[in-house]
């Protein structure tokens, strides 16, 4: 008989035997005692793991205490395989484990996870093959020391991989403000006159065909599939009830002029409905930060492609517009996670920690 399909069901093909040693990198204390962290220095950078040989890292798990408020956002991680020299995962260690601006929220999905106690402990199960090695660094870019790192990353060693697993990768991006034409402080000066009764229908009845101007989330080259990301807007604009969610998600694949996959709606692609004003978390959605109801301020939401990942064999370009046709300007940050064959297109530059800090109202 055949299992191998049961092993797509965790509960269901835990029974099944399997090979693989397992071990752990973490941060214990190597003397026996109980000081179980890591410092890293202000401006230095420690590797968490460096290793030779194949596997796949089943579970990461961290938490870190710092002065600085930003430091989610200051402190980068970094992964390597294989021997590559730039790096498959880049990203602020707040927005990689799901949440964005150097915050932290109660949430569960199934790839991401943080926990109590208010969501500091973060947890990630994606997983990580390698074929030759793999090592993860951890950026301290805050002005300050972080004072402790408490990390495990457990893994599986295997003689060797088989040739279909493709490589983990997560980025990050920001756009601060993106550029909208439309939103009403800002109408008068690209000729919009108008009238507030018409303001809304007349910003909808402009099209957007191909995508010029979206907030991009992802830009890759390769074969593989993208599955998923968490996505951040700060809106603020200091006018009431501007819902800043009618920017469609429009999805490229393998070079296709329009897009291959076109949405509804912002809350639509994040599977949510009706500008929703309630924080919650599931398996592969959620909307885990909410800091006003006519939507103002910070906002943070994931969708994950877990059972339906989006597939490319050349290149996918993942985007969503900042309101409808991009008329609004606000701070959208994002992280996408995917997995494709190296090489990798090179990542956009990591802006400074300074540049990276969220808005302050």
């Amino acid at each position: 008989m055949d299992y191998t399909n049961e092993l797509n069901s965790p509960l269901r093909g835990i029974a099944r035997a399997r090979s693989g040693k397992r071990r752990r990198e973490s941060s214990w204390d190597r003397t026996g005692g109980n000081k179980d962290s890591v410092r890293i220095p202000a401006g230095q950078t420690i590797t968490v793991m460096d290793i030779e040989g194949a596997g796949i890292i089943s579970h990461i798990w961290c938490t870190i205490n710092c002065e600085d408020r930003y430091a989610l956002r200051k402190v980068v991680l970094r992964m390597f395989w294989d021997g590559e020299t730039t790096p498959s995962v880049e990203c602020p260690l707040g927005d990689f484990f799901g949440i964005g601006f150097a915050r932290t929220r109660n949430f569960a999905s199934l790839p991401l996870v943080m926990s109590s106690q208010d969501g500091k402990g973060m947890n990630c199960y994606f997983p990580m093959p390698f074929a030759e090695g793999a090592r993860i660094e951890v950026v301290n870019e805050c002005d300050v020391e972080v004072h402790a790192l408490y990390y495990y990353i457990d893994y599986e060693l295997h003689g060797l991989i088989d040739e279909g697993w493709l490589r983990f990768h997560a980025q990050w991006r920001r756009e601060n403000p993106t550029e909208g034409w439309g939103d009403e402080s800002r109408a008068k000066t690209v000729g919009l006159n108008l009238m507030p009764t018409d303001y809304g229908r007349e910003i909808w009845k402009t099209p957007n065909l191909k995508g010029e101007g979206n907030y991009v989330i992802l830009e890759a080259r390769g074969h593989g599939h993208y599955v998923g990301c968490n996505l951040n807007i700060d809106r603020f604009t200091s006018q009431k009830n501007i819902w800043y969610g009618e920017g469609d998600d429009m999805i490229f694949i393998d070079g296709d002029e329009y897009p291959t996959l076109n949405g509804t709606g912002t809350e639509d692609y994040f599977n949510m409905a009706w500008a929703p004003r309630e924080e919650n978390s599931s398996l592969y959605h959620g909307l885990t930060l909410i800091e006003s109801r006519d939507w103002r301020g910070k906002n943070s939401m994931y969708r994950f492609h877990i059972e339906d990942p989006i597939c490319f064999e050349s290149s996918i370009r993942v985007t969503i517009e900042h309101g409808h046709a991009n008329n609004l300007s606000n701070d959208y940050s994002s992280t996408a996670y995917w997995y494709q064959s190296e090489p990798h297109l090179e990542f956009p530059r990591m802006v400074s920690a300074k540049e990276r800090e969220p808005r302050v109202d």
